[in-house]
């Protein structure tokens, strides 16, 4: 467990590479700690990379490659924003039920680790404006990425989106209609076909092509 005691530390710590798109700092920022000027700053650095890691490898890295660059809207909070944020009503839960979650540095009652990020993908914003549902993107999540948790909010159809081990598979939203739609343990309600007819207009999954590395610079300590 490391703490960041100094800007050193901070530093080192936003430069550090978590997948192939993204590194830390880019799950540091947080309004709430922004407006009210609180460190958003993780307790234990080694579980919160650990975290971030197995967030992007799995879920941040194949959106990203399959429907181009996507916006973090919320991610981390420290124990201690996410507290701020829960006693005043910022739309922040109590922190036990955020431990492997939005807090990543905390392992939850069950003793997993686990992630959290508030994602825009804004290829499939710019459809869900127009009219399109938001279960279509659900569905495709579902069906090709290992999550644990998803909550669909109405504004460009932003949602929550949780790696955690031992996944709960959950679906819930803020959008009508309002509510679960697939609870831990169910079968989704809708059929494969229909599920997949929802987004038979969908790019490949990770079938954007990116330049290679040289080989003669490519070694097996590269991110890929």
């Amino acid at each position: 467990m490391r703490a960041i005691t100094s800007l050193h530390l901070l530093e080192k710590l936003g430069k550090t590479r978590l997948s192939r798109h993204f590194f830390a700092r880019d799950f540091l920022y947080s309004e709430i700690g922004n407006f009210h000027a609180m460190q958003n700053l993780p307790e234990d650095t080694d579980l919160f990379l650990q975290a971030g890691r197995a967030l992007c490898l799995n879920l941040l890295d194949p959106l990203v490659e399959t429907f181009g660059p996507i916006a973090v809207r919320s991610a981390y909070r420290s124990p201690s924003v996410n507290h701020f944020g829960n006693a005043h009503d910022l739309k922040c839960a109590r922190n036990e039920a955020n431990y492997a979650g939005h807090i990543w540095d905390k392992r939850d009652g069950a003793g997993r680790m686990g992630a959290c990020t508030s994602v825009v993908i804004p290829w499939f914003a710019d459809q869900y404006t127009q009219g399109r549902n938001w279960r279509d993107l659900a569905w495709w999540v579902h069906d090709h990425l290992p999550y644990s948790e998803m909550w669909f909010f109405p504004t460009n159809a932003a949602f929550n989106l949780t790696w955690r081990q031992d996944p709960a598979r959950t679906i819930s939203s803020y959008i009508a209609p309002k509510g679960k739609l697939l609870r831990e343990g169910a079968n989704p309600a809708e059929p494969p076909e229909a599920r997949r007819n929802r987004y038979a207009d969908f790019p490949p999954l990770r079938g954007i092509v990116y330049p290679p590395i040289p080989s003669n610079w490519a070694s097996p300590e590269s991110v890929s």
